[in-house]
């Protein structure tokens, strides 16, 4: 457990050995959804993860949820396990954490990847988003589902229908769950680093994929555009959650980019 100034303990893990690799996941936060790529990283990595703060195994402490303060969290973290640099891996909204993260120390950084993630809000997400928090409001489950149904290509769900219905089991039901949510959904409406990207000089990959329906291709783009130097690859198929529908391709891409950077 990992204590923060303000109070919270983060519930972290490490596994394998060799460079240390910090995974950041998205607005649902917590450590299990790198399972499988955990497994497959940890081959060849120090891989940490951690329920982030008010999800799973964590608590929540008492500071305002901001995108800067999940930061921090990292840091905290990566002080616990006794970590001075790690490439931090972020998907989706955890990829913002990362911007953040590189802003604020990126000499505790030795390279970002960000997954399925943006450079600031487009008038798509915010309308998403907005429109998710309200479902969220009014019907926790129909929230849990309408999560899974755009987070992954139709197909490949139908054919993994129990993640669908895990999704459903983990549905926010209780208020202070859902408090958590509709703030991580606030933060992530609120961050834009486009003020600060222009100085971010580390190595960087952005991934993702071309059908994703909740951070669009087009998103992706922008934010590979204005990261100077960072390398691209857009697979063709995987939704939001390719790390879970495409596992093979996703930990390929990540190790090979990782050795690459010596």
């Amino acid at each position: 457990m990992v204590r923060t100034a303000d109070g919270a303990e983060l519930k972290a893990s490490v596994e394998g050995s060799g460079p240390a690799l910090l995974l950041v996941s998205g607005l649902g936060g917590t450590a299990g959804f790198w399972n499988d790529s955990a497994a497959t990283l940890a081959r060849s990595f120090r891989v940490i993860r951690f329920d982030q703060r008010g999800i799973g195994a964590s608590s929540r402490g008492e500071a305002p949820c901001t995108i800067d303060l999940l930061a921090r969290d990292c840091l905290a973290v990566l002080d616990a396990v006794g970590v001075k640099r790690a490439v931090l891996l972020g998907h989706s909204t955890g990829g913002c954490i990362g911007q953040s993260l590189a802003r604020q120390a990126p000499e505790r950084l030795d390279g970002l990847i960000l997954s399925a993630t943006w450079l600031k809000p487009s008038r798509y997400m915010t309308a998403l988003f907005g429109t998710r928090r309200a479902i969220l409001d009014e019907n926790p489950q129909a929230y849990a589902a309408t999560a899974s149904l755009l987070a992954y290509p139709p197909a490949w769900l139908e054919a993994n229908w129990a993640v669908h219905e895990a999704a459903l089991a983990k549905a926010p039901s209780s208020a202070q769950a859902r408090q958590v949510v509709r703030e991580r959904i606030d933060a992530l409406l609120a961050f834009d680093g486009s003020k600060h990207i222009g100085s971010l000089t580390l190595p960087a990959l952005i991934l993702g994929t071309r059908d994703d329906m909740i951070v669009p291709a087009f998103l992706q783009e922008e934010l590979a555009a204005a990261l100077h130097g960072a390398r691209k690859t857009m697979l063709d198929t995987g939704g939001h959650f390719f790390p879970v529908s495409r596992p093979d391709a996703f930990t390929a891409t990540v190790a090979e980019w990782i050795g690459a950077l010596g």
